[in-house]
């Protein structure tokens, strides 16, 4: 079974929300890809998309450098779905006319289903609330469209072309402050598109089983095993296809959370029964980020340790031609920009920080999936939930949360402060609830009183945050009675620590990581 050739194309024109999208698709059991607005006109033709969807921008239409995607597009007989800027641009090639609203419209708004329409399938009300973004609207309707929907101050909410299958929207039906928005997205791409819903853990499964074994032959594959979910199940599904042949490398470099290398080599060795060489690296990392602070070079230095590292090993082993990592495609979308080379919002050990003379061909079974679709493929390998379930984690570890310069010392007063921080989520049964959980050493030192003396000690933040995707993420609004035991048990139980301070910041404008 060809799981990809049942697929819909997003054309990206900078919205916050594009990644959401290709979520809600996913989540119709439909597979989908991003590519940005101006990708070139073969590239997108030779894609095969059976529906193309144009997602929100920042930018006005009517902008002297207003993005905008090659017009054939219209013409390849596939669905089209416009989105908020895609809806404007949309109107504006078929003779509409947008300008500036006289209400600008951020929020909820009630949406009117004005005309019965295949794209709302299902839905049994007139009237439900979806999220609106925007500053324009169109003015003057496009030539042979029909409006289908309204708001109050969005007269043209959502229309439908007469004749050809071109469905625009003002609305985000990707968010999920949008009611009934996963059906109609699910309405666009299997109702108007046709699309078959094999998108499914059990047939990626299969499918990726089959990929691999025909590309690595009867090669062998060294594997960087973390111990997190993304290492964790690339290994078992790598394993599941060419068995012995796929020799995991556990380096502890001396940045893992407390305990983390026994609770590996035990998982690895003694449930999987993997290949597992561990190798004991800590002075060696500990020595290259020597003097090290800024957070680039930190993750580039860690990154290239790393592959020197599964050289060394692999010489030892024999040859090895693939170097197998769990690279997800968040972190293929993050290096990519509709305006052209993005600026580098950070530098993923898994995509920046391979050395160019690199040796191994890289083999990435988990670069198509979003972290809760590589949950739910452990969940088909049989993988226990501690480690499908565990909070994601850098890759270039505590590298990237000790703020500043890296010591063992620093290291071990983090390890500690987050050892207790993750157990009393645990307790409060907050952990599974919570998409990432973690605590920052912070390169400052703070006065305190503890008994009748005067401190001056390390102050750490612990940041958790609630996200589907980790794309856009809002901070986790942990009880107060919670967060003063955490606060408690750290400033009483780790010794250098006098203060505990809460992240309450959202993605975006801030990054999950603090580094």
């Amino acid at each position: 079974m060809d799981i990809h050739s049942q697929k819909v194309l997003i054309l990206d024109f900078g919205s916050q929300y594009t990644q959401l999208i290709a979520r809600r698709v996913r989540e119709a059991n439909v597979y989908c890809e991003i590519f940005p607005c101006n990708a070139d006109f073969e590239k997108i033709r030779n894609f095969g998309a059976k529906g193309i969807i144009l997602s929100g921008g920042p930018a006005s239409v009517y902008d002297e450098d207003a993005p905008t995607v090659s017009r054939e597009i219209y013409d390849l007989g596939a669905p089209v779905l416009g989105i908020c800027y895609g809806h404007q641009l949309t109107g504006e090639y078929f003779g509409g006319k947008v300008a500036a609203a006289d209400h600008r419209e951020y929020g909820r708004a009630e949406l009117f289903i004005g005309k019965k329409d295949p794209f709302f399938e299902g839905i049994d009300t007139e009237s439900f609330t979806v999220w609106m973004s925007h500053g324009d609207r169109l003015e003057k309707m496009p030539e042979g469209f029909d409006v289908i929907a309204y708001t109050k101050n969005a007269p043209v909410a959502a229309m439908k072309h007469h004749t050809r299958p071109i469905y625009t929207i003002q609305f985000h039906p990707e968010v999920a402050h949008t009611d009934n928005g996963a059906a109609i997205l699910k309405n666009f791409v299997v109702g108007i598109c046709g699309c078959q819903q094999i998108w499914t853990p059990a047939n990626f499964v299969e499918a990726e089983i089959e990929r691999i074994r025909e590309l690595v032959g009867d090669k062998r594959v060294l594997c960087g095993l973390s111990g997190g979910v993304d290492s964790s199940v690339a290994a078992v599904l790598i394993h599941r296809a060419i068995g012995d042949r796929l020799t995991c490398v556990f380096v502890d470099n001396g940045l893992l959370r407390k305990d983390e290398g026994k609770q590996v080599e035990e998982a690895f060795r003694n449930h999987f029964h993997m290949n597992l060489i561990a190798v004991n690296a800590e002075d060696r990392f500990l020595e290259a980020l020597k003097g090290v602070s800024d957070p680039e070079k930190k993750r580039k230095a860690i990154g290239n340790l790393f592959v020197r590292i599964f050289e060394e090993e692999s010489k030892k082993l024999g040859d090895f031609d693939f170097l197998a990592q769990g690279t997800l495609y968040p972190d293929v979308i993050e290096s990519v920009s509709f305006r052209g080379p993005s600026v580098t919002i950070k530098t993923h050990h898994n995509v920046g920080g391979l050395p160019e003379d690199m040796k191994f061909k890289l083999l990435e079974p988990l670069r198509e999936l979003f972290k809760d679709e590589v949950r739910a493929v452990g969940a088909a390998l049989g993988i226990p939930d501690n480690f499908i379930w565990r909070h994601p984690f850098p890759g270039p570890g505590l590298g990237v949360r000790v703020l500043g310069e890296v010591t063992k010392e620093r290291c071990d007063v983090l390890r500690e402060a987050d050892a207790i921080y993750m157990e009393e989520l645990h307790k409060a049964g907050l952990y599974r609830r919570i998409w990432q959980a973690f605590t920052v050493l912070l390169p400052v030192n703070t006065v305190g009183v503890m008994g009748d003396n005067r401190t001056y000690e390390n102050a750490v933040a612990i940041r958790a945050v609630e996200s589907t995707d980790g794309m856009t993420a809002d901070w986790a609004h942990i009880p107060y009675e919670v967060l003063g035991r955490i606060s408690n048990r750290i400033i009483n139980e780790v010794r250098g620590i006098n203060r505990v301070a809460y992240d309450i910041s959202s993605k975006p404008p801030a990054t999950i990581e603090w580094e």
